[in-house]
């Protein structure tokens, strides 16, 4: 009998992506490109990251924040889109190819932390 994690592993393996505990990993440490199809069907490439030092800190102010929202559904992967510079989310079993950027711009980094 597979037991639940070596079920979600096999899919993962199968699918050729990272399980979702790699993928947040991989997310706190580098930008990704995550290829994605949305629930309307469409396919959608977004670059994305979960870095402390890349996104903004989340504040009593901001009603979604990185801990709320991922509070809403296992289901959902937030994250910091790097381009829209805003929180965006997925659902992990819609992942078709996940991918490292090698090097990113510094223009990504946000201004008001000081860091460039």
């Amino acid at each position: 009998m597979v037991d639940l994690t070596e079920a979600k592993e096999l899919v993962a393996e199968l699918k050729g992506i990272p399980t979702r505990t790699d993928l947040e990993k991989m997310l706190e440490q580098n930008v990704l490109v995550v290829d994605f199809t949305k629930l309307n069907g469409d396919k959608r490439v977004m670059t994305c990251t979960l870095r402390e030092d890349m996104k903004p800190a989340a504040t009593k102010k901001d009603p979604l924040s990185q801990e709320k929202i991922r509070k809403v559904s296992d289901a959902v992967v937030s994250v910091w889109d790097v381009n829209a510079k805003g929180w965006r989310s997925f659902r992990y079993e819609r992942v078709n190819k996940v991918d490292i950027v090698d090097e990113y711009e510094t223009e990504w980094y946000s201004s008001d932390k000081g860091t460039v």
